[in-house]
Parts: C-alpha cells; sequence; structure tokens
C-alpha cells in the first residue's frame, strides 16, 4: 500500500521556464520512490542537476508521451530525509532541488511522506555491544551508521558527494560529564597509517572540520555531549579501493574548550562552534594554526583524554554525472 502524490510545475529559473510533473510514493517498508517528468516534449536532454536530498537520481527513463522521467528510490532513513515525531503522525520531509542551468541557483521543491504513528512507537537508539577503545574505566567507540543514525550501516559502499554517517562516543561511567572531540581525522589506504603516504585531512587544528568549508560534510546538533554525529560528504580520494578513517578522540572537561579542544563547522562564510555558538572565535584559527600541545598516542591530561581510532574499511564510487575536487595531502608530522 502507498501515498501517492502527484504535482504539477511550472516555474521560471534564471529565465528559463520549467514545466514537470512530480509524483512521491511513499511505501509502508520505509521507503520512497520520486518521480520528476519533464513535460517539454522533443528536447531530449537530461536535467543538468536535480537530487533529492543529498542523492542523485537512480534512473533516467522515457515516458510514455516522450518526456524524460527522473526517478529517485530510497529508503526514508537515506538521502537526508528529515524526520518530526508528533502525537499521532511521523513526517519525513526533504527537498527536491532543481538547476536549470550551468551555474544557476537550485530551485527546491518540497517532499513530504506522512504516516500513522504505530501504537506504542519509540525512537530506535543504537547503543554498540562492543568497545574499539578502553583505558582505565573510558570506553571509546567508533561505527558507520544509517541515514539517521538510529542503527549501524547496513553498506560500508558510498557514492561520490553522499554523505557518510559516522558516530563516535565515549563511555564515561561514573565520571562527570565528558564532552566527546574529534581533534585530527584523515582518510588513508591503510589500517595503519604511514609516514610516507598520502592521506585525505578530514579534520584538522584540533577538531575544525575542514571539508565543511568546501561541502555538505558537517557536525550535526549534540543528542548526548558524550556522543558526536558526523555527516562526511565522500571525497574523491582513492575510489574503488579500501578507506580507513583515522582519527583522534578525546574525552573531554565540557568546561575547557580551547583553540586545541573544539568542534568547529563553516557555516554561512564563518566558522561556528557546535557546542557554543557565542564562543565561535575559538574557531577563528581554523584558517591559520590553533595552538595547542599535540599529544601522540593514548594519554591521560588533566581535564581529559585522548585515543587514536580507526574506522573501516568503507569503499567510495564514482557517481555518473558528480563532480567534486578533492585535495590529498602529506601526512603531517605528529599526527
Amino acid at each position: 500500500m502507498t501515498l501517492v502524490q502527484v504535482y504539477a510545475l511550472l516555474f521560471v529559473v534564471a529565465g528559463h521556464a520549467v514545466h514537470a510533473e512530480v509524483s512521491v510514493e511513499c511505501g509502508w517498508n520505509d521507503t520512497v520512490v520520486v518521480k520528476w517528468t519533464e513535460l517539454q516534449l522533443g528536447t531530449g536532454n537530461l536535467p543538468d542537476d536535480i537530487r533529492l536530498g543529498n542523492c542523485l537520481p537512480s534512473a533516467f527513463f522515457d515516458g510514455k508521451g516522450g518526456e524524460i522521467v527522473t526517478q529517485f528510490s530510497s529508503q526514508l532513513d537515506d538521502c537526508s530525509f528529515r524526520r518530526l515525531v508528533t502525537e499521532d503522525q511521523i513526517i519525513y520531509s526533504n527537498e527536491l532541488s532543481y538547476v536549470a542551468m550551468a551555474g544557476g541557483i537550485p530551485t527546491l521543491y518540497p517532499i513530504e511522506c506522512v504516516y500513522e504513528k504505530p501504537k506504542g512507537w519509540v525512537r530506535r537508539l543504537y547503543k554498540p555491544n562492543w568497545q574499539l577503545h578502553a583505558s582505565g574505566t573510558l570506553l571509546f567507540n567508533m561505527a558507520l551508521m544509517n541515514g539517521d543514525f538510529s542503527g549501524p550501516a547496513q553498506s560500508s559502499t558510498f557514492y561520490l558527494g553522499s554523505l557518510i554517517p559516522i558516530w563516535a562516543a565515549v563511555d564515561q561511567q561514573d565520571h562527570l560529564p565528558l564532552l566527546l572531540l574529534l581533534d585530527e581525522c584523515v582518510a588513508a589506504t591503510t589500517p595503519e597509517l604511514d609516514p610516507s603516504g598520502t592521506v585525505y585531512p578530514i579534520i584538522t587544528n584540533g577538531g575544525c572540520l575542514m571539508d565543511s568549508k568546501f561541502g555538505f560534510s558537517s557536525f550535526r546538533p549534540r543528542v548526548r555531549t558524550s556522543e558526536l554525529e558526523l555527516h562526511l560528504q565522500a571525497f574523491r580520494f582513492a575510489l574503488g579501493e579500501d578507506v580507513y578513517i583515522h582519527c583522534k578522540l578525546s574525552a573531554w572537561d565540557p568546561q575547557r574548550l580551547d583553540e586545541g579542544k573544539k568542534a568547529c563547522n563553516f557555516n554561512q562564510g564563518r566558522w561556528e562552534l557546535l557546542d557554543d555558538p557565542s564562543q565561535s572565535s575559538l574557531c577563528s584559527c581554523c584558517d591559520a594554526h590553533c595552538k595547542y600541545r599535540r599529544r601522540r598516542g593514548v594519554t591521560s591530561g588533566l581535564h581529559g583524554m585522548t585515543h587514536n581510532a580507526v574506522l573501516g574499511p568503507l569503499v567510495i564510487r564514482e557517481a555518473q554525472g558528480m563532480g567534486f575536487n578533492a585535495s590529498v595531502k602529506s601526512l603531517m608530522a605528529g599526527f
């Protein structure tokens, strides 16, 4: 059983008239099929740039009348769908973005699936039953997750430009509240870092998410101080090969943030501190050099503890029609 919604569109983008029809089929098995049908016959051209959230089209085909149909087939926990739970409904929402001309401004069209909330429904929480690292009474974890971070990822293959959900946490047990931070992260093709090898820098300078400056990577708002959720946009590095994400995790005193212990996103042209935007001046060093004392390996400090962790392997594959350039830098000394 599905809920089918059909909309006819006529709008103008940068002087270019777009005639299209959008249909949305919301399945009861947490799936959605969105079809964008170009009503301008005889052009023979595929859309320049059209996406559902962060997902590229699943297929293109000719309609019965010769029109071009662009189809997206997705699970509702993929493609950056947002979920809103009300007293009696579960609402999934997203946007279909269309760029009529190269370099043009995207036009967004809302996509929504609304379901009746089952009796006794509760939000799923993923609590891993394994540990990656341990020191004393602190247990550190890092994992690939599904789109809404409610469970482990079903696949470790990602397409260029899509978002890779990464979850990190520390089980603080009897400790006072701790803040989980990612000080440094790089991607490499080996489970152990080779000082002479090349890496893709993701987080540098003591918590600056450099990938957020050039794409759609971002730290998500926290659910708990002891956890950190990261949406990492799949990058052009070692395509088709095994990739490992190497990170330095910190369990830190929330009241002791400084230039070397922070989580910073690049948002609307400026660096912003995830946990307290009013202190975003701590992120002003992200484009230069943040002053802090580097530590190696597993160390214990006055206000927290740091650990090195590795996640993978995962594989990034080329997505047709997707252009994304990324730099590859040599491993920085002292990581």
